[in-house]
């Protein structure tokens, strides 16, 4: 067995080599567990959350403001 685990890792070494030689770089990222319970309620409350916005009003507020900024602005 002990073949075929340095032969992986002679392997996972050279694509290492390979992606860094084309400008790469390797990087590990922590993601939420998406079957977590936990993360599965914080969804659903934030979900609700966003729910009761009232996004219009939201929107036209964002465009009016933005209108007020640029007025008189020329190109």
């Amino acid at each position: 067995m002990k073949g075929k685990a340095s032969s992986h890792r002679a392997s996972a070494r050279r694509y290492r080599e390979r992606m860094r030689s084309e400008g790469l770089r390797q990087v590990s990222l922590w993601v939420y567990d998406r079957s977590s319970p936990a993360f599965v309620r914080e969804c659903r409350r934030q979900s609700l959350l966003i729910s009761k916005v009232d996004a219009a009003a939201d929107i036209e507020r964002l465009l009016d403001e933005s209108l007020r900024e640029i007025y008189g602005w020329t190109a």
